[in-house]
């Protein structure tokens, strides 16, 4: 294998973790946890999949000139503005996880089979130069370490569930009673500025 197609399968394998993780933050919670915003600008978990899938079928797909093979109505003239932020009542867990993300990774897996990571395109809405696929994957492993940090602090404001990805919390304490005790030092560590 080149120098740059071990670049390449890195990319992508850095990328699935990434959506690992995403999917991790919704293991064990009732569609209501899934879909409730959790902070002051709506911010849910099946929202930010379901961003994270669009994000996907533009990036590795429709700037490659290969559409979504499924319809995603927020991208419409005229949608419900942020429509891709969160789920609709119509919109099942298993249609957002497995017909949307799931299947913008295949997706995706065909243009990586395809394009080189010198290949270049332009992206609608960034500035009209050429990009390589390489800094697409760069691109979207931001977006989606981004998002799935968000997911983590969600996850944690609903059930206090936190980690980085299933099997490697990558946490220092794995007990209730330390975190609460860390919780109490930073607290008293800020009361003189209250």
């Amino acid at each position: 294998m080149t120098a740059r197609g071990g670049e390449k399968a890195e990319l992508i394998g850095r990328l699935q973790e990434l959506r690992e993780s995403v999917l991790w933050k919704l293991e064990g919670l009732s569609e209501y946890d899934l879909r409730r915003p959790m902070t002051p600008t709506g911010t849910n978990l099946l929202g930010l999949v379901k961003h994270l899938a669009g994000c996907e079928f533009g990036y590795f797909g429709e700037v490659f000139g290969r559409p979504a093979p499924v319809d995603l109505p927020w991208t419409a003239p005229g949608s419900v503005e942020n429509a891709d932020m969160w789920a609709t009542p119509e919109e099942s867990v298993e249609y957002i996880v497995d017909g949307l993300y799931r299947r913008a990774w295949q997706h995706a897996a065909e243009t990586f089979e395809t394009v080189e990571l010198d290949d270049t395109r332009i992206v609608p809405g960034w500035p009209a130069e050429p990009v390589t696929l390489h800094r697409i994957l760069v691109h979207m492993n931001i977006e989606t370490a981004r998002h799935a940090g968000h997911m983590d602090i969600v996850r944690e404001l609903i059930d206090g569930a936190a980690g980085m990805t299933k099997g490697n919390e990558n946490l220092p304490y794995g007990d209730a009673e330390r975190w609460q005790a860390h919780h109490d030092d930073v607290a008293r560590a800020a009361e003189p500025f209250a």
